[in-house]
């Protein structure tokens, strides 16, 4: 199939989902991405190309849950590729579920050099830092992907919050590539399995409001990091057990997370580890509220970030295609920047 006539560039992507997690990776078409770094180039793009953002991620080409992936250059050597990452509200850190998903688009498109069986090793370098992707490869076809992750830790246990119609909600911080408050669905009566989703979603957002008014966060790399990415709501089941433990990650502008969030795991992990919950290399396996998908974690090595004793800790779970598209923008097109419904 041919694109009509029309005015203006094409931006080409191809559509990825990670536990039913969307991943849009732009292929070509975007302009080029200034700075001598990941995270310069992430400022850059915030400051000069948003526009894109809300092309790809927002209605009428994307939904108000989008998620987007935009590979770039890295200054480390080890990397076989940078990343962005985008969606509503606009530009994370860190994001599992993508690194999953870039795991196999990398290997896919030859993006890293020849390819071995059974894994092949993807470096890529998320505006947190490195990330090891280990694809699973057997006779030109990519499987699972495992990841490791940049040193994760407890920032901050048992934190009291006011939160408005709740009274005072306890809460604990940890650091998976991104900030993440945690707290069980129960405290606000609701089953993560079973509540409706806006429900969760309403009380998410009120515990995040809430931490991001009445808690500093710092990190011990760049000033970049410190932010409060979202809430987690989980099941309460942080003790170890063999049995699926549940969450729920709303995230951004109140988005909703539909795999178990690759970053998210990896911070409950290591505040289960910091609990002594689990211990190295005990694996743990986590379903999401929304779809019921499942990734697994363990911690995998005892490291340090900055003053916090910091954990490596190893996410897996799949990823597929969903299709390629090339998107246009008509010059007499009213909403061709996009738009969403709230």
């Amino acid at each position: 199939m041919e694109l009509p006539p029309h005015e203006g560039s094409v931006l080409s992507v191809v559509d990825m989902h990670t536990g039913g997690e969307p991943l849009r990776i732009i292929l070509s078409g975007y302009p080029e991405v200034k700075g001598e770094g990941v995270l310069s180039k992430r400022r850059y793009v915030r400051e000069h190309l948003d526009y894109l953002r809300r092309v790809l991620m927002f209605e009428p080409r994307g939904h108000y849950d989008m998620y987007g992936a935009l590979v770039v250059e890295s200054e480390i050597p080890e990397a076989d590729l940078g990343v962005l990452f985008m969606h509503n509200e606009g530009y994370s850190t860190m994001c599992g579920h993508a690194v999953i998903a870039l795991g196999r688009f990398a290997v896919d498109y030859k993006l890293v050099q020849e390819p071995r069986s059974p894994e092949t090793q993807v470096n890529i370098h998320c505006p947190c830092g490195l990330v090891k992707a280990f694809v699973e490869y057997s006779n030109g076809k990519t499987g699972g992907v495992r990841f490791h992750s940049v040193p994760a830790f407890a920032f901050a246990t048992d934190v009291i919050v006011a939160v408005p119609g709740h009274d005072e909600v306890t809460v604990d911080i940890s650091y998976g590539g991104a900030f993440y408050a945690f707290v069980s669905a129960e405290r606000f009566g609701l089953d993560i399995n079973k509540s409706k989703t806006r429900d969760l979603v309403d009380a998410a957002t009120a515990v995040t409001n809430s931490v991001k008014s009445q808690v500093k966060l710092h990190h011990p790399s760049s000033e970049d990091l410190a932010f409060l990415y979202g809430t987690i709501l989980t099941d309460g089941k942080d003790a170890y057990s063999q049995e699926p433990t549940a969450n729920m990650c709303v995230f951004a502008d109140a988005q909703v997370d539909r795999s178990p969030t690759g970053s998210g795991v990896t911070a409950r992990v290591a505040l289960q580890y910091h609990k002594g919950l689990i211990q190295l290399n005990q694996t743990r396996t986590f379903q999401s509220g929304a779809t019921g998908s499942l990734f697994t974690g363990k911690a995998v090595q005892d490291t340090t970030c900055g003053d916090f004793k910091a954990v490596v800790v190893e996410v897996a779970g799949r990823a597929h295609y969903t299709g390629l598209s090339s998107f246009v923008q008509e010059s007499d097109d009213k909403l061709k920047l996009g738009f969403l419904l709230k």
